[in-house]
């Protein structure tokens, strides 16, 4: 049976750029091509999430002018189960200015969150029913984090499971972390977490070590090219990388984590979870462009079954120390 996902999180209307390479302080160059179209990441999660098998639940705002109105028109010709979407009369639609580059695909992004930040107590409240009907709770950090926090408070009240994506990065407290069920920080994320450098799966099970201690429960963080590092606090797994051509690489962690969220909604341990959401991230960053582009289930399925020798390989339990 299919679960169900409820995802609050942000909208944007994306600005893509291609370029040869990224352009120097106070240099322009001419891309080679450009697109605009819906994104971010609340909107990406929850449509990976909906293509990756779940019934998906939208929540978002936006503001009352025309990319507001795109934002409606291209949710309700999504196919989630369900949207709620609030409207801002004094900010904006939140948008974002996205540059890729080089035979890697890397990408910059600058985002403005307009409407994304002024979530209120009453909108979150109004929304219990429906995060108290999910199995799990999908969120990130592009929204205001008041409202993040009673979203997934009110999530924990109806016994619901909490993923936070850590992204963009805000500073949250103890307390905030104590309360998630599963964090999926990528390296960056997890150095800011923990004021730790993580670069490799050494320094990344050592930030593990210390978001453990924080009171988070299991996490993964995402390494890119290296894959990932899956930690229940007891075990600790390295997640493989699928091969993949790459053409943009802005929806991969948007990727990774919708169909994380889907599959663990469906019954699928961790593990196995985990496992599918790399090679759902794998296909995700052949296509141009982000939520439009997400793969089906039967897209990542193909991927792992070409690639039967990638497992998730369990990693010695000998402790490593906190410097």
């Amino acid at each position: 049976m299919k679960g169900k996902v409820c995802v609050f999180g942000s909208f944007n209307l994306d600005v893509v750029a291609k370029m040869s390479r990224f352009p120097q302080p106070g240099e322009s160059l001419v891309a080679h091509s450009s697109m605009m179209g819906p994104g971010g990441k609340g909107s990406n999660q929850a449509s990976a999430a909906l293509r990756a098998g779940a019934r998906v639940h939208y929540i978002g705002k936006v503001g009352n002018d025309d990319f507001g109105l795109f934002a409606r028109r291209h949710l309700e010709k999504t196919g989630f189960d369900a949207i709620t979407l609030f409207t801002c009369k004094e900010k904006p639609t939140g948008n974002a200015m996205i540059y890729v580059a080089g035979d890697d695909a890397e990408n910059m992004i600058s985002v403005y969150p307009g409407a994304n930040l002024t979530v209120t107590a009453a909108e979150v409240n109004r929304c219990q029913p429906t995060v108290a009907a999910a199995d799990i709770l999908l969120v990130q950090l592009e929204n205001n984090l008041s409202a993040i926090q009673r979203m997934i408070d009110n999530a924990r009240q109806g016994n619901t499971l909490v993923i936070v994506n850590p992204a963009p990065w805000q500073k949250v407290s103890d307390t905030f972390l104590s309360k998630v069920d599963l964090l999926t920080p990528n390296s960056t994320e997890a150095s800011q977490l923990t004021g730790l450098a993580v670069t490799d799966f050494a320094s990344a099970r050592r930030a593990a070590e210390v978001l453990h201690a924080k009171g988070v429960r299991k996490l993964i963080i995402t390494l890119g090219m290296q894959g990932a590092l899956l930690s229940t606090g007891d075990t600790m797994y390295r997640v493989p990388v699928y091969p993949a051509h790459p053409l943009d690489t802005t929806g991969a962690g948007d990727a990774f984590n919708g169909a994380l969220a889907a599959r663990m909604a469906a019954g699928e341990p961790l593990e196995q979870a985990a496992l599918f959401a790399a090679a759902y991230a794998s296909v995700c960053v052949e296509r141009a462009g982000a939520a439009e582009s997400m793969p089906l289930y039967a897209d990542a399925l193909a991927r792992m079954q070409a690639h039967p020798e990638l497992t998730m390989e369990q990693l010695d339990t000998a402790t490593t120390s906190i410097s």
